[in-house]
C-alpha cells in the first residue's frame, strides 16, 4: 500500500465524525481507533494531512459551509438582511420569523455540525500531545491551526445559543452528560486558544494558500472576540495588528476582487475543494445568486429595507448587489459564480477579512474617545465604497452619531457574511427597536433553542428560556 493510499484511507477513518454523531465513533472497535491514532500521528506529512482535512470538513460541516443550513444562510435570515423565497418551507421560515421549534433539522445541523468540529480539533489536539514522532515546531503550527478552528466553532455555538456544554476531549461517555456552562466560561477558552494560536502560529500561510490560518487569523478573531466582550482596548490593539500586516493585506479599490481566491484582503478562507469531486464554486454563491434564466432554483433575497440604506453612489450597490425581474428581488451578488466546474477554483468562502478589522477598530476607537481615529477607520471603508470621507463633511461629528454610521457601515459591508448583522443588533441590545413591531417578537429570540435530540439524549441540558 503507497503513501498516499495510506493517508486516505487513516483520513477516511479519523473523520468519519463528518457524517455521523459522535456516539456513532464509539461503535468503532477500539484496536481500530489505536491504529488510526497511530498511523496519523505517526510522521509530519500524515499530521498535516490531518489538520488539511479538517478545513476541508468545514466547507463540508453544515454551520460553516455557506449553505442551507449555514450561519450565514440561517443567522442572515434571523436579521433584517435576508428574507426565504419560498414561505411554505416552514423550517426556514421560522428563522426568519423568530419563531424556531427545538425539533427544527435546520437547528438540529447547526449545533451538531459544529460539534462534530470541534471533536475533529479535539482529536487532533490530543493525537499531537501524545506523538513524539511530529516535529516540534510543526506540533506547534498544527496545534495553534486546530485551537483556532475550535475557537471559531465555539465563538458560532455561544453567539446562536448562549451558554453551551464545554468540549474539550474526545471521550463521549464524558461527554454525552456535559452541562451547558455560562458564556463567560466558553469565552474564556476562545481567548486561550486564540492567544496560544497567536504564539505559536507562523505570520506566513502554511500551505501558500488563505484556507490554512495564521497568526494574523488568530489575532483578527481575538480583535471580534474583544468587541464582542467590550474589551475596546484589546479590541484596538489586535486590530491593529492585522492592520498593520500591510506586505500581506490590504483594502482592495477593485470590489470585485474581493471574494476571489486568495485575495490580499482576505485573512482566512474556506475552499470549495472540500466538496470533493468537480465542486469548484463556493456555496455562498450557490444560496444568495438568483441565476437570471434558472431563477425558479433560487431561494433567498435581499431584504427590502437593507436597499434604501445604500447611498445612491455607494459602489457596494452597484457591485454587490443584483437584481432579478423575474423575482422582482434584489439578491447578494459578492460572489459572482454560482454553478461551474471550472478550474483553478477562482473564488473562495470568505470567512475572516481586513475590512471587518478596520470596521472593529473604528468602533474600538470611538468607545475608547478616540473619535479622529474611528473617523479614520470608518472613512477608509467609506472611501472604498465611493463614499465621501466623514473626516471632510463631518469633522466634528458626535460620538453617538459617529457609532450609528459605524454599525451602518458593519451592515453594508459584512451583509450575507457570516450573520454578522444578527449578532450586532444582538450585542448592542437593537433587536427589539428592529423586530419590536413583530408580533411575534419576543427578547428570548435572541438564543436559538438547544435541539430537542440534544435534550432527549443528555438529560442535564437546559433548553433556552421561551422554548
Amino acid at each position: 500500500m503507497n503513501i498516499k493510499t495510506l493517508i486516505n484511507r487513516t483520513l477516511f477513518l479519523l473523520f468519519l465524525a463528518s457524517n455521523y454523531s459522535c456516539e456513532k465513533l464509539v461503535e468503532i472497535d477500539s484496536p481500530t481507533d489505536k491504529l488510526v491514532r497511530e498511523v496519523v500521528f505517526n510522521n509530519d506529512q500524515t499530521a498535516i494531512s490531518a489538520m488539511d482535512g479538517i478545513y476541508n470538513e468545514l466547507f463540508q460541516a453544515d454551520f460553516s459551509s455557506g449553505s442551507r443550513s449555514s450561519v450565514t444562510v440561517l443567522a442572515g435570515l434571523s436579521s433584517d438582511n435576508v428574507q426565504y423565497l419560498n414561505s411554505g418551507n416552514i423550517n426556514m421560515m421560522q428563522f426568519q420569523e423568530h419563531e424556531i421549534d427545538p425539533s427544527n433539522p435546520g437547528n438540529l445541523q447547526l449545533w451538531t455540525s459544529a460539534y462534530n468540529i470541534i471533536y475533529l480539533c479535539n482529536s487532533l489536539i490530543e493525537g499531537l500531545e501524545n506523538s513524539s514522532s511530529i516535529d516540534a515546531e510543526l506540533q506547534q503550527q498544527l496545534e495553534g491551526e486546530a485551537r483556532f478552528v475550535r475557537a471559531f466553532s465555539y465563538f458560532q455555538l455561544v453567539n446562536l445559543y448562549g451558554d453551551v456544554p464545554l468540549i474539550l476531549n474526545t471521550d463521549y461517555r464524558e461527554n454525552a452528560l456535559k452541562t451547558r456552562v455560562e458564556v463567560d466560561e466558553i469565552y474564556n477558552l476562545i481567548e486561550e486558544d486564540l492567544l496560544i494560536s497567536s504564539e505559536t502560529l507562523s505570520s506566513s500561510y502554511r500551505n501558500g494558500e488563505r484556507t490554512s490560518v495564521n497568526k494574523f487569523g488568530a489575532n483578527a478573531l481575538l480583535a471580534r472576540v474583544y468587541l464582542y466582550q467590550e474589551d475596546w482596548q484589546k479590541a484596538e490593539d489586535y486590530s491593529s495588528q492585522v492592520i498593520n500586516e500591510t506586505a500581506t493585506y490590504e483594502i482592495l479599490d477593485n470590489l470585485d476582487d474581493v471574494f476571489l481566491a486568495n485575495s490580499r484582503e482576505a485573512i482566512w478562507q474556506i475552499s470549495p475543494i472540500g466538496g470533493g469531486g468537480i465542486a469548484s464554486n463556493t456555496n455562498d454563491g450557490s444560496m444568495f445568486i438568483i441565476d437570471p434564466f434558472f431563477s425558479f432554483f433560487a431561494t433567498l433575497k435581499l431584504d427590502a429595507s437593507i436597499i434604501p440604506e445604500f447611498n445612491e453612489s455607494d459602489i457596494r450597490r452597484q457591485n454587490w448587489v443584483g437584481y432579478n425581474s423575474s423575482k422582482d428581488a434584489f439578491f447578494s451578488h459578492k460572489y459572482k459564480i454560482d454553478a461551474s466546474s471550472e478550474f483553478p477554483i477562482k473564488e473562495y468562502s470568505m470567512v475572516l477579512r481586513l475590512a471587518e478589522q478596520y470596521l472593529i477598530r473604528a468602533e474600538a476607537r470611538a468607545n475608547l474617545g478616540k473619535i479622529n481615529d474611528a473617523l479614520n477607520d470608518l472613512d477608509v471603508i467609506r472611501k472604498r465604497a465611493g463614499l465621501p470621507a466623514l473626516t471632510e463633511i463631518t469633522p466634528g461629528i458626535a460620538e453617538e452619531e459617529l457609532m450609528e454610521k459605524i454599525f451602518r457601515q458593519r451592515r453594508l459591508e459584512l451583509f450575507t457574511e457570516w450573520g454578522h448583522r444578527w449578532f450586532d443588533l444582538k450585542r448592542t441590545d437593537r433587536t427589539t427597536n428592529v423586530f419590536g413591531n413583530n408580533p411575534t417578537w419576543q427578547n428570548t429570540d435572541i438564543l436559538y433553542p438547544i435541539p430537542a435530540e440534544e435534550i432527549s439524549k443528555n438529560p442535564n441540558l437546559i433548553q433556552n428560556d421561551g422554548y
